[in-house]
């Protein structure tokens, strides 16, 4: 943490947050497959139990630990070297066992939180209570429910959610924008017939943020954010073009 930030370890990202996440703080991180989701998620984790001596937990609904072992090795991170050191920790579960274990202090879940230390958590997807119900008001109890418990515990959550009109229509009726506290939005742009990677950060209570769009690209050791899309509109609504 620095100067009251957590920090991402993302350099130009952090910049964007004017330092980095405010502590406690849900982050909504919002994105289409392949935009680099899980990449942002594993690094926040990383830097924070290598760099900040913040131990973490990702908890994921779909993946299975090979499937993230991968996904960082091919980064060049080692991320079973660091969950056997025991400052990070890989949770597979439902979101049915998961939001009871929030609303028990003697679930597994809990326990863990506070016998490691937990400072960061990253959850792999929200987007999967969605699917729990098609009730608006019954949705917006489940967020809800998720952001107290994970309040109550004091940890800087990064909450991962599928970028599709139909899954973020659904989320968007349930509040979800209303209950975090910042979202993050990772989006492909086509310019000038190839494909690139947009960044941009939509909101963030409690604190200024940068408000432009900017590149990033993932690399051997991380995401990497670089320069502002200068000369384009459109960018967030599929549809770039220059400005004249």
């Amino acid at each position: 943490m620095a100067d009251g930030r957590v920090t991402t370890g993302i350099k130009g990202f952090d910049e964007m947050l004017g330092g980095g996440f405010l502590p406690g703080s849900l982050v909504l991180v919002r994105g289409a497959p392949g935009t680099g989701k899980t990449s942002l998620a594993l690094q926040f984790l990383i830097h924070g139990a290598t760099a900040c001596d913040e131990p973490g937990l990702l908890i994921s609904f779909e993946e299975f630990p090979n499937s993230f072992y991968r996904d960082a090795e091919s980064l060049g991170w080692d991320l079973r070297a660091i969950e056997e050191s025991g400052r990070l920790h890989l949770m597979f579960t439902s979101p049915e066992v998961f939001l009871a274990s929030l609303e028990s202090p003697d679930s597994r879940l809990n326990h863990l939180i506070r016998e490691a230390g937990i400072q960061r958590l990253v959850l792999d997807s929200v987007s999967h209570f969605d699917r729990l119900t098609s009730d608006p008001q019954e949705l917006r109890h489940l967020y809800t429910s998720v952001a107290n418990g994970l309040r109550r515990e004091r940890v800087t959550a990064v909450l991962l959610g599928e970028e599709s009109r139909s899954m973020y229509s659904r989320a968007f009726k349930g509040g979800i924008s209303f209950i975090v506290d910042a979202i993050v939005m990772l989006r492909y742009v086509e310019i000038e017939s190839a494909m690139q990677r947009a960044i941009t950060v939509l909101k963030m209570r409690g604190s200024n943020h940068a408000k432009e769009i900017r590149r990033y690209e993932i690399r051997p050791g991380g995401i990497q954010v670089l320069d502002v899309f200068a000369g384009r509109a459109g960018l967030l609504s599929g549809s770039p073009h220059r400005i004249v």
